[in-house]
């Protein structure tokens, strides 16, 4: 037994992860940015989906101080997140075949827009569907997913593939399949969660990669400053105005 603390030892596995994807996953995470930066500089708009908690990765860049306004959520309801009563039922949406058709067909993305989908396990209808669809539109798809689910559990989707398995590019989490970093004799489940901290890294540096490299191009990337500092809001509203053609959230 550890003679760390239980917060300690989640701390050191979480930065253990941290340090994996920042050294493994920069090849990826680099040519993830690009990409956006690419999308953004040929006019396209850019677009992040999770289901459930992986939602909160994606929600964490949109509409974010020092992020990119361009960044718009697409919404599956009742998977957003769980505020959705019960909370089970969001779970259960997301093997739902057709879903994710159904949803793609009535939003705004189209052909040279790119799409950010994060699902931590990969394996469901709804994420699977969702990179393919997307694709045979004419979107490019980073997914954002632990590839160790695709040799460890099997895909609930009708084609037995994952998310990986339809994207143009991916960024693997390194998540441990049950996302649980401890465990304890004392506690009868393994616990403490690590994926939303580094699937919100992961994507968060991936942001910050766009952001240079449009730079690099002579374009001003197009951020979002906090609205609690002296200025923010008109600053904001510069952006919003230029791009509102882009912009999905406002309306």
């Amino acid at each position: 037994m550890s003679d760390r603390t239980p917060a300690a030892q989640f701390f050191d596995a979480a930065i253990g992860l941290l340090q994996r994807v920042r050294d493994e996953e920069a090849v990826a995470v680099e040519a993830a940015g690009v990409l956006l930066a690419d999308t953004v500089a040929s006019g396209g708009r850019l677009f992040a989906f999770g289901a459930g908690h992986s939602s909160l990765a994606a929600q964490d860049v949109v509409y974010r101080a020092g992020g990119l306004a361009l960044m718009n959520l697409l919404v599956v309801p009742g998977v957003v997140g769980v505020d959705v009563v019960p909370a089970t039922l969001g779970s259960a949406l997301e093997r739902v075949e057709g879903l994710a058709g159904a949803v793609l067909d009535t939003s705004p993305v189209r052909a040279g827009d790119a799409l950010v989908i994060v699902s931590l396990s990969g394996r469901n209808a709804l994420p699977v569907e969702m990179a393919l669809n997307a694709r045979a539109l004419g979107v490019k798809v980073i997914g954002v997913t632990s590839v160790a689910y695709t040799t460890e559990t099997t895909s609930r989707h009708v084609s037995g593939t994952f998310l990986k398995d339809h994207c143009d590019l991916v960024l693997d989490s390194k998540i441990a399949v049950g996302d649980a970093e401890l465990s304890l004799d004392t506690v009868p489940a393994p616990f403490a969660p690590a994926s939303t901290v580094v699937t919100s890294a992961l994507l968060q540096a991936v942001m910050a990669t766009a952001a240079a490299s449009l730079a690099e191009r002579g374009i001003e990337p197009p951020l979002l400053r906090s609205g609690n500092i002296d200025g923010g809001h008109e600053w904001n509203g510069r952006i919003m105005d230029e791009y509102r053609d882009r912009i999905f959230y406002r309306r």
